[in-house]
């Protein structure tokens, strides 16, 4: 059967890279079964137990699973209605030397949910650097356009003038605080390691004739040979679903703040004010040949709001598991921990893409800002008319009065804000007439941005990008095949 006959996910086939989809593919997944079957049998001869050289050096010959050896967990699944056991079964095929020291002393958990940690690591390893690569792109251009005035939005109507650059420094800001917490929970992941069907180390006790000391050795020897620190102190039959929760609220919150920014973007392009990359044979309608879609943002807002939405099915996961374990946690734990990492990663891919690549139309920005600063400028004219003694009450009743006028301009006959030329043609302005144009360049009106910009991304982003300076220069943007 083609794979065109059955169904697959787009993350795999259209938006997530090959290293995210390699962590997660299967044979990865039953691969490093057998590495940690390996690994705790190394362990366990070297404190003692009767493992053969012969039956190791089989184990260790046959770690990759073949296609072979999936056909054979397959049939064997299908008699015991085990995946682990199948695997069991089909290692000792490969490796008859050790099929009877396969799982010494272990639960099915000591494999799939160590295999589950050693994953969410490499995934987290792997989005960090993603993540650090887009605030540095975002970094590089909130310096660069840390000066251009732009106007604000609240309640998306006009507001007092920022600069494009701070707009993109507060972008910066809450992607660091997801690379922030995604560290933080990277930092802090342990290993479940070998504690028995229930988290009471009992086989194992068994195994080593009561020897307590030999089974805190063996965690801790699983733990060097896996890359972690230290195990969890309290198994039961998995390491706590808690752990994956708060893997999942830190790496999904990136899909808020993704969706955020990109619907910043989307209503930027709308205003003509910035676009994101747009290839030249790019079509942006089937209909409609003119028109120019911020498909990269719209995609990237889809994705972020699948990912947000996520660690509802993480809360339920752990909140509905029974004292030492109840298996309504396997099906959903097998979609929804790759499902999260290949979100975040497609996610990271094409924002990359699209903030290394953003346009920016300075004469649109100016059109708009001229059509909104001569009312922000009317304070100005109301100070400047007090310094020439002119009542600030009538100055006000004046300037209201014009401002009316012109909004009807605007709103009702669809022409530009005239209040200017209404103040500069107004008698009772005369004492500041000279001095109008000087009162609305839009850079008296940006207040701190510059230095605010400055400031932030040169201090604080820097620091926390200093510990990914090497990856970043080997680096490139992602270019995006679809």
């Amino acid at each position: 059967m083609s794979s065109y006959d059955k169904y697959q996910t787009p993350l795999s086939t259209r938006y997530a890279s090959q290293e995210m989809m390699t962590i997660f593919s299967a044979r990865e997944r039953a691969s490093t079964w057998r590495q940690l079957w390996v690994w705790l049998a190394e362990a366990e001869k070297e404190l003692g137990l009767p493992i053969p050289d012969d039956a190791l050096d089989q184990m260790r010959a046959n770690v990759v699973v073949t296609d072979q050896a999936f056909s054979v967990a397959r049939d064997y699944e299908a008699k015991f209605r085990h995946d682990v056991m199948a695997h069991v079964h089909a290692y000792g095929e490969d490796a008859p030397a050790a099929a009877g020291h396969i799982h010494l002393g272990a639960t099915s958990c000591y494999v799939t949910d160590n295999a589950d940690l050693i994953f969410q690591q490499r995934a987290l390893d792997l989005i960090l650097p993603k993540l650090a690569k887009v605030i540095q792109n975002l970094q590089e251009f909130a310096l660069k356009y840390k000066d251009m005035p732009t106007l604000g939005f609240t309640h998306y109507q006009p507001a007092q003038l920022i600069t494009v650059g701070k707009r993109a420094a507060q972008w910066i800001q809450e992607l660091a605080m997801d690379l922030e917490d995604i560290e933080t929970v990277r930092e802090r992941l342990q290993f479940r390691g070998a504690q028995g069907t229930t988290g009471s180390q009992a086989t194992f006790l068994e195994l080593f004739e009561g020897d307590t000391k030999k089974i805190t050795q063996l965690n801790e020897i699983l733990c060097k040979k896996a890359g972690f620190p230290s195990a969890y102190a309290i198994s039961t039959q998995t390491y706590t679903r808690k752990v994956d929760l708060r893997v999942a609220n830190a790496v999904c919150a990136l899909g808020a703040t993704a969706e955020r920014i990109c619907s910043d973007i989307r209503h930027l392009a709308n205003l003509k004010e910035m676009e994101e990359p747009f290839e030249k044979s790019q079509i942006g309608s089937s209909a409609m040949a003119y028109k120019r879609n911020p498909m990269r943002s719209e995609r990237i807002t889809a994705l972020g709001r699948k990912l947000a939405r996520l660690p509802a099915n993480f809360t339920a996961t752990f909140e509905a598991q029974w004292f030492e374990r109840t298996l309504d946690d396997s099906a959903i734990r097998r979609m929804d921990i790759p499902e999260m990492f290949l979100l975040a990663d497609s996610i990271l891919l094409a924002l990359d893409n699209v903030t290394n690549g953003l346009v920016i139309y300075p004469n649109v920005i100016r059109s708009r800002i001229d059509q909104e600063l001569p009312f922000m400028a009317t304070e100005s004219i109301l100070m400047k008319l007090a310094t020439h003694g002119v009542s600030r009450q009538e100055a006000h009743e004046e300037v209201r009065v014009l401002s009316h006028q012109a909004s009807d301009v605007v709103k009702q006959q669809g022409g530009r804000n005239d209040l200017l030329e209404r103040v500069k043609k107004t008698e009772f302005f005369k004492p500041v007439w000279n001095d109008i144009d000087s009162l609305v360049d839009p850079k008296l009106f940006i207040g701190n941005c510059p230095k605010i910009v400055e400031d932030y991304c040169n201090g604080e982003v820097a620091e926390k990008l200093a510990k990914y300076k090497e990856v970043l220069l080997k680096t490139s943007t992602a270019q995006l095949s679809i």
